[in-house]
């Protein structure tokens, strides 16, 4: 079947990221929606609102962050190696330049044996 799970995953795989940084999300927009919500200083706090928001802000922004970790996956090393569309052009161009400098040398040897 597929590839085996590292027994150690690196802490960017981890959930530690995603659940801070949507916790953080989530704590700017419920203290925006308590503030605004309140619709001045004569009003009381919309505590309920912030809350509402809180809670959804961390769900969402939780959720995708998780769904981006998870979808992360490393390639194999062998894929950059190969005969295909994955070879570096420069060293592709470098090998050409090497055979023609090669084949004219040839070349030049040659007609040096022949005409002497």
């Amino acid at each position: 079947m597929g590839s085996v799970e590292p027994q150690n995953p690196k802490s960017g795989n981890s959930i530690k990221f995603p659940l801070s940084f949507s916790f953080v999300l989530a704590a700017v927009a419920g203290i925006v929606t308590l503030i605004v919500s309140a619709g001045g200083t004569r009003h009381g706090l919309r505590w309920d609102l912030g809350a509402i928001a809180f809670g959804i802000a961390f769900i969402a922004s939780l959720l995708i962050a998780s769904l981006l970790v998870m979808g992360h996956k490393e390639n194999d090393p062998s894929l950059s190696e190969g005969s295909g569309v994955n070879r570096k052009s420069s060293e592709r161009l470098q090998k050409l330049r090497e055979d023609a400098d090669k084949a004219a040398a040839e070349a030049k040897a040659k007609n040096d044996d022949e005409t002497a």
